[in-house]
This record gives C-alpha cells, structure tokens and sequence, in this order.
C-alpha cells in the first residue's frame, strides 16, 4: 500500500474546491483530506487532517492568502502551492508569496477546462508531487513557475547541437554569466543577485515562469540588485553591470555579432515543457560563448538545463549548481550533476562569492 500524499485545498469557491479535488483525484498517489474555504477553517484542518501539502488561493475574504501563508511559515511550515490569478495583480502577489515561503505556484483552473484538461491536470499533480518533497526549511530560511505542458522536446527544436569544439572560442569578449532556476527559482536568483557587484559580467537568466510574471518579476530583482536588471528584448547587446531575464513567453538565446554578444527571443515550441527553457539558453552560451562563460544551475523540478549544463562544461565554460541541502527541490541540479557537467556543487549562499572568483580569474 503506497502512502498518499495528503492534499488540503483552502479556497474561497466552491467550484474551483470541487474541480481542484476532482483534478487531484485522479491521481492514485494523492488523497484530498479536505478543503477550507477561508484561512480560519483551514488552521483547525490543518490541526486534525496534518496535510502534507496545501494548495492556497490568493485572495479570500476574512484572511487574505499572503497573511495566512507567512503566519503558517512562521508556526507550522508545510509546503504549500499558490493557485494565482495571471494578471498583472497576481504576479505581484504570487511572487511576494513566493518570498514568504510558498514552492510554487499554478494558474487558477478555468471552469471551461475541457481543451486544455490534461496539461492543467499534469502540472497540477506534479507540482503537488513535488512539493511533498521540497525542503521547506531551506527555502523558507534563505521561493515558481508555470511550464506549458506538452510533448517534451529536446533543444534540438530550437538550436541543434554543433558538434564542433567550443574551446576554440578566442578570448575577445566578455565573460558571460548563464544561469538556469525552475522551483524556488524566484528567490533563489535573488539571493544570487543581490550579493552580485555593479560591474559584474552580463548575466542571462532562464527561470519557469509564465508571460504575465517574467516583466513584474524583472522589475523586483533590478529593485534589489547592484545590477541592473531587465526583462530581455531581442537584439539587445549584452553589457557588463547587466541582467537579462527570458520573457515567460520566450526563449532566451546568446548569439555573437562580432566583438559582442546579443540577445534573440524565440518563441518555437516548448523544450522539456517549458518556454523558456534552460537547455535552448545553455546550449546556445556553449556554441557562442564557450569557455568565456560561467554556468549556474539552481533548485528546479525536473531535468531541464541539465543537458545543457554538461554541454557547456564540454565546451570549457565554468559549471556550478547549486547543493541539494539548500534546493527546494533538486531535481535540474541534480540531474546536473549525475551527467557529470558539474564542476562545484555550493550551497546557494556560495554561488555568488564563487562566480565573483570565477570572474576575476577569467580577467587575469
């Protein structure tokens, strides 16, 4: 007999409680202990049910989500799943959700569900499945993402791999930065971030995250980083001091134009269920930059990057990913890690010194 992974769900509808039970009891492994329809029911639930995992609404009358998250974080930590509006509202507060502990978060389920069922159903599940498993501690001391679910493709789809040897790369341009974050991926590149100078080399972030939240996102790492950060445009030259993050919509590549590096967006299809995807970035930094890039790889269900990371340390780039101890879930780096592209394994409050040394060396 398999132990079922026991799922609360607290939210103000009862038809979206109704359809979230039906949605997750398909599912043999997980049982829907309950539901709540506010904060207040949900503390007594949680007290008599011992939920392993919660799925939140946002917003809901007599206690708003946020409040309610950061008191359970603060009390009874237990890994909880945001259920968010895509707006523009939603993005700011899923993602202060996120910095008060949350591992992740899915789009509110639509009554009309029928065409796209079984892409909300697998991502709900999963993420429930994951977040059983996520180190809570970790993320709530040092939190996101909506990937498009449908066939996995390879970054074969976007960018073939070039066999031909990285290391040839003359070293006439800047260092480049690549790194690559999917669950509890919001703060971990801010603690990354926020540690980093104002003269570091460019840096090119790919985090799962969807169109509506890559802009709102963007805007909150520029508020508390050195760097300046922004939501990456197509074309765009890749400077020191700067930060570029994939749009939710788009993949993120680096491609060389003579001295320079630039930016390119591409919207094909979705690479590991994901647009954008680490792997297209990574890959795309092994064939254009190679070894004058620096590889980071942090917390992330799934395997996404992983090839990748192993494609750029082939190619003589600097490789490092973050520790299991520290990762909400470690799944990207570690997977990282069993293909061997890894050079160092840190906790993710050593990332930063690391590619600060990383860099420094690059310039003697």
């Amino acid at each position: 007999m398999i132990n079922k992974i026991k799922v609360l769900i607290v939210d103000d509808s009862s038809l979206i409680r109704k359809l979230l039970g039906e949605i997750l009891s398909t599912d043999r492994g997980i049982e829907v202990v309950g539901t709540a329809q506010d904060p207040f029911a949900a503390r007594e639930k949680i007290k008599k049910l011992k939920p392993d995992v919660i799925t939140l609404d946002v917003e809901m009358p007599r206690m708003d989500g946020i409040t309610f998250l950061k008191n359970l974080m603060r009390l009874h930590p237990i890994p909880v799943i945001m259920i968010s509006s895509l707006t523009e509202k939603g993005a700011d507060i899923t993602l202060e959700a996120l910095e008060s502990g949350a591992v992740d978060f899915v789009s509110k389920p639509k009554l009309d569900l029928a065409h796209s069922l079984p892409d909300y159903t697998y991502e709900i599940i999963s993420k429930v499945k994951a977040a059983a498993n996520a180190n809570v501690h970790a993320f709530t001391q040092s939190a996101s993402s909506i990937g498009e679910v449908t066939a996995k493709n390879s970054a074969d789809v976007i960018l073939e791999k070039n066999n031909r040897s990285t290391k040839r790369h003359f070293k006439t341009t800047d260092t480049i930065i690549a790194l690559g974050a999917s669950t509890g991926g919001t703060e971990a590149i801010k603690e990354v971030l926020m540690k980093m100078p104002a003269d570091a080399p460019g840096m090119v972030i790919s985090q799962h995250i969807p169109a509506a939240f890559s802009t709102p996102f963007a805007k909150r790492m520029n508020s508390c980083s050195a760097m300046t950060v922004y939501e990456a445009h197509d074309g765009q030259q890749i400077l020191p001091g700067h930060v570029y993050i994939a749009p939710g919509s788009h993949h993120l590549l680096i491609e060389r134009d003579g001295a320079r590096f630039i930016c390119r967006l591409n919207d094909g299809p979705v690479v590991n269920r994901h647009r954008p995807s680490v792997d297209v970035m990574f890959r795309s930094v092994a064939q254009n930059v190679g070894h004058n890039a620096i590889g980071v790889i942090l917390t992330g269900m799934g395997d996404d990057g992983a090839a990748g990371m192993k494609e750029l340390h082939e190619a003589g780039a600097a490789t490092i990913a973050q520790d299991e101890k520290t990762s909400v879930v470690w799944g990207m780096p570690g997977e990282a890690v069993k293909l061997g592209g890894v050079d160092s394994v840190l906790p993710l409050n050593s990332v930063s010194a690391k590619i600060i040394t990383l860099t420094k060396k690059s310039n003697n």
